[in-house]
């Protein structure tokens, strides 16, 4: 039986959706794009069945149901888009999409609903709205709607080089603060090793625990989609012919298009988890294995570049030698990510040894400090 912290979630439920309901009413009425204005209604018409949703879980525990109005909030967003335009306050909606879906995966009464994923839908849909110019889509662009190419936007490059500077950078950091308090002896050594494969470790299992999880929420998000495919396809197909009504296509396409999808059920998932959850089926996030391998080869590279002068080198030698070496590791990591930035290979390569070079500094003093008073 629902206690009153679950009543009172109720009632914020109702509440929230009414909200989003009333703000697409009024975006509505102050979008000048007819197709788009019907994109709006029909999004608050969803609003509306889920604070039904909510309604109804009052009722079976006996509640009184309440009948809210707009908050503050809403009204003042309404506002808004009333005197700056329905684009004033698009991001806003998108926001609270998404936090209405999170919410809703983990509310126990809408898990396993179509709730989080209506949100989700409802919040891709507002992204593609926002995304797209006025004036809707001419020529070829419905034959650019069926296709699958996704640009790449360079993950992979930034991903090596943040985790080789990760491990540079922080094995650097701690090499010079035991160096510090040490500057002969073995312990330098032993503590190099023990930072390059612990923070490798916590690399790998890091980002393994991420990509799995990731992995696992996709698969659950897919199996509900295919429920909803499988026992209601009227209403799959009503939300990607929004989908592409937000993207340009008049209703009319829009339709026919999404009925041509839904009519194969194998091609209306990959189709549905695509644009409404933004899922590729086919990779899922990709191998957590392979994730965990790479970051754990990235960051001990990175870390083995300072620890490597310790292994031929002893005393004040060493360190100088692991400060040269870290500076040019420092530099080529800075200038790698002028790749992504477009900025000047000298501008981010400088700054990259600074940033390394003062942490280094502070843990070297801090590790002086430590090893004098130690000393008496």
């Amino acid at each position: 039986m629902p206690n009153a912290q679950d009543l009172a979630r109720y009632r914020a439920n109702i509440q929230d959706e009414l909200d989003s309901a009333f703000l697409y009413r009024a975006v509505a009425d102050v979008e000048k794009s007819p197709p788009l204005a019907e994109v709006y209604r029909k999004l608050a018409a969803t609003e509306e069945k889920h604070a039904q949703f909510w309604q109804e879980q009052l009722r079976a525990a006996n509640a009184p149901v309440v009948n809210l109005q707009p908050t503050w909030r809403a009204k003042t967003l309404a506002y808004l888009a009333r005197r700056f335009g329905a684009a004033f306050v698009l991001p806003t909606l998108t926001g609270l999409e998404r936090g209405d879906s999170k919410g809703y995966a983990s509310q126990p009464e809408s898990k396993d609903t179509a709730l989080s994923a209506d949100e989700t839908s409802h919040a891709r849909v507002l992204q593609t709205i926002v995304a797209q110019t006025r004036g809707g889509l001419e020529g070829g662009a419905l034959a650019q709607l069926e296709g699958r190419h996704r640009a790449t936007g360079g993950n992979a490059l930034r991903a090596a080089v943040l985790g080789a500077n990760d491990g540079l950078v922080s094995n650097l950091s701690l090499i010079m603060g035991v160096a510090g308090a040490i500057t002969q002896g073995h312990e330098i050594v032993i503590a190099g090793l023990a930072g390059l494969l612990a923070g490798a470790c916590s690399m790998a299992m890091g980002e393994w625990i991420s990509v799995q999880s990731s992995r696992e929420l996709y698969e659950r998000q897919i199996k509900i989609e295919r429920g909803e495919i499988e026992h209601a396809p009227q209403e799959e197909q009503v939300e990607l012919s929004l989908i592409y009504q937000a993207k340009g296509l008049p209703q009319n396409q829009a339709d026919a298009f999404a009925a041509k999808i839904i009519a194969d059920q194998n091609n209306a998932l990959d189709t549905l988890a695509r644009e409404e959850l933004g899922i590729n089926p086919e990779e899922l996030g990709g191998s957590a294995l392979e994730a965990a391998a790479t970051s754990f080869i990235l960051f001990a590279l990175g870390a083995i570049v300072p620890l490597f002068p310790f292994l031929i080198l002893t005393g004040i030698p060493a360190i100088v030698a692991s400060l040269v070496v870290s500076t040019l590791g420092l530099f080529v990591i800075g200038a790698g990510i002028t790749l992504m930035t477009g900025r000047s290979v000298w501008f981010s390569g400088i700054r990259m040894v600074l940033i390394g070079l003062g942490a280094a500094l502070v843990t070297f003093t801090i590790g002086k400090l430590i090893g004098v008073a130690i000393a008496g």
